[in-house]
């Protein structure tokens, strides 16, 4: 009977060894896979013109945690950044983002709260905040080239005026001009022109001035007749 109880004594307590060590492993394996603020990170990064603040979560429990972000100012909060987002996280990581158009190195407090089962597991802040990088976000260029002529001094002296633009009227439109340019010169006329007439009748003797002329010259051959006849008679008078 000693015998018995004794050995039965030794296995009670190799039981209780045995419960205690799994007790302790399973309050480790728990403890190792509880979400951590180790497993949160933060990142200021730029969309664009815009600046956003990301927030990744590694947790691989994926237990639910509350994010919220901060602008902090000598150490306190000058103000709330967006509303507070909630994450799930995972091995690979998940990320939120809180649009933010931040400053060059300004500093944010991320906050983060993890609750499972009505259990805190986490309740802190990321480690030593987040400072934003020392260039703020630019928008990307994409507006096309300008087209407006430069008003430089070497421009002035290098390119000539404009030439004039004659805008053809309303009547002369370019069939007519074409027309007209087109057009055959007039054909040679058989009829002698005005000046070619006096020339032709000066050369003949009918010009306008014929008659005038033939006058006088009948009045000088009167004139020469009479003055021949008178001589002739006294010609004979003096010989009688």
């Amino acid at each position: 009977m000693s015998l018995s109880r004794r050995t039965a004594a030794r296995s009670v307590r190799m039981l209780g060894v045995t419960a205690a060590s799994a007790a302790l492993a399973l309050s480790a394996a728990g403890t190792a896979l509880a979400c951590d603020i180790s497993e949160f990170s933060a990142s200021a990064a730029c969309d664009g013109a815009k600046g956003v603040i990301t927030v990744t979560d590694k947790d691989p429990t994926g237990v639910p945690a509350e994010i919220t972000v901060f602008l902090e100012n000598n150490g306190a909060d000058l103000r709330q950044v967006g509303a507070a987002q909630t994450v799930e996280g995972s091995n690979k990581g998940v990320t939120i983002s809180f649009a933010e158009d931040w400053e060059p190195g300004a500093i944010y407090r991320i906050h983060v709260k993890a609750v499972k089962n009505k259990k805190v597991l986490v309740d802190k802040d990321i480690a030593g905040n987040l400072t934003t990088p020392s260039a703020a976000c630019k928008a990307d260029d994409t507006s096309a080239p300008s087209t407006t002529p430069s008003s430089s001094p070497s421009d002035t002296t290098t390119t000539p005026p404009p030439a004039e633009t004659i805008t053809p009227s309303a009547s002369a439109s370019p069939s007519d001009s074409a027309s007209d340019s087109a057009a055959p010169a007039p054909s040679a006329s058989n009829a002698p022109s005005a000046a070619a007439q006096e020339s032709n009748l000066a050369e003949t003797g009918a010009s306008s001035n014929t008659g005038l002329i033939v006058g006088i010259a009948a009045v000088l051959v009167a004139v020469g007749g009479g003055a021949v006849f008178f001589g002739m008679r006294r010609r004979g008078s003096s010989q009688r």
